[in-house]
């Protein structure tokens, strides 16, 4: 288990002060897990306040002791209601916050009011974007974490070389696999922002359900086990000579990286293995025309392109009528962070120090999806591949 060192906290805190004031922001109230975690080093309960300028107060409800243990912040305190924050505030001589940022994409309504009965005289406004264009932009230390999750998902990877069999449920093979990963210390728990996006550690299923569509804001969905759930393996039986799509984020120290990998016990079909050819090759053209100041709108409609071209048009990132408008999505403590590889975002361009996961896809109705899968990072040098394991589709005996 590893902490997050202080100077990543106050470097980061430092960088939302820096955007706070060019928002006219006086504070910025966060109480959501991922960010908690990004901005404080850990997960206890509580509400962490940053003023313009100045150290950040982390008032802590449950549990304080184990939060000073683990947050390299330098105020970490106990509170017991939200009415003891100006009071706080007070001794710390921090003035009454006029305008104030909260995480208004995921903060549920009543927390809100509860805020606004506190400052009655304040303007609230959504600080969410700040917060997700600080996190971004990742630091080494972040990157070797992901790095950390890569080696921890080709180990699944391989795991599922040797697994694999006709007879077997997709259950089965997810158990497998699941187990794998938590031994080699996965938390077991993925982080996806988006409201009712739960999401398991991954999407494991083979054939005609790897085609079936879902709810959740992905190319693929799967059966499930049950409609309360509604996504991912189910209890269909592995056959010979059909594409198992193994879609599996590896998670270390609470940093993700995303692969999709596909397998098969024999060959697959002509038009399954055409289409995996090409999505690698839509992989290779992103690889090919990304550079930074680029908009992620631009790079979609490139690749997007030349997926309609190739003859995709209706079954490129999801079946017709349940097709997604993404290829690519960045993460970190998230699945869903900054940068979007989407139809429209040409307002934001792309930035040395982010992250993200490639994902061309194919979905065939009836007959199976397939794609690939891999995790980048835009460094100085240029684009660098996290995940590495082989791009090969697997024909297993």
């Amino acid at each position: 288990m590893r902490l997050t060192p202080a100077i990543e906290l106050e470097y980061r805190c430092n960088k939302l002060q820096e955007l706070m004031a060019s928002a006219f922001m006086d504070a910025v109230i966060i109480v959501q897990n991922a960010d908690l975690f990004y901005f404080t080093g850990t997960v206890q309960s509580g509400n962490l306040y940053v003023p313009a300028s100045g150290q950040p107060l982390f008032m802590v409800r449950k549990d304080v002791r184990r939060a000073r243990m683990e947050s390299g912040l330098k105020e970490v305190l106990p509170f017991s209601s939200l009415k003891d924050i100006p009071g706080i505030l007070a001794q710390y001589g921090y003035p009454e916050p006029k305008r104030i940022g909260l995480e208004l994409d995921v903060l549920p309504v009543n927390f809100y009011e509860r805020y606004r009965t506190l400052y009655t005289g304040a303007d609230f406004i959504d600080a969410t974007p700040l917060i997700r264009k600080v996190r971004m932009i990742k630091s080494h230390y972040e990157i070797h974490l992901m790095k950390d999750a890569a080696d921890q998902v080709d180990l699944v990877y391989r795991r599922a070389k040797e697994v694999i069999h006709v007879g077997m449920t997709d259950l089965d093979v997810a158990a497998e696999l699941e187990y794998t990963a938590r031994k080699n210390g996965h938390q077991g728990l993925i982080r996806m922002r988006g409201f009712n996006s739960d999401i398991c550690y991954g999407q494991i299923f083979s054939g005609t359900d790897s085609a079936v569509p879902a709810y959740s804001d992905t190319p693929l969905g799967g059966m499930g086990l049950n409609p309360s759930f509604g996504q991912g393996a189910g209890l269909k039986r592995i056959e010979q000579n059909e594409p198992v799509i193994i879609d599996f984020a590896g998670c270390v120290d609470g940093y993700l990286s995303d692969q999709t990998r596909v397998f098969s016990v024999g060959q697959v079909s002509d038009r399954l293995r055409r289409a995996y050819d090409n999505m690698i090759a839509i992989q290779d053209l992103m690889t090919r025309t990304i550079e930074v100041g680029m908009s992620w709108g631009a790079l979609y409609d490139i690749c997007f392109a030349s997926a309609v071209q190739m003859g995709y048009s209706e079954s490129f990132m999801g079946s017709k009528g349940a097709q997604v408008s993404f290829i690519g999505h960045g993460l970190g403590v998230e699945i869903d962070e900054y940068p979007f590889i989407a139809r429209g975002f040409n307002q934001m361009s792309l930035e040395t120090g982010m992250a993200f996961a490639f994902e061309p896809k194919v979905v065939f109705p009836g007959e199976g999806a397939i794609g690939i899968e891999n995790t980048f990072y835009l460094s100085e040098e240029g684009l660098k591949r996290l995940t590495h394991s082989s791009d090969e589709l697997v024909i297993l005996n």
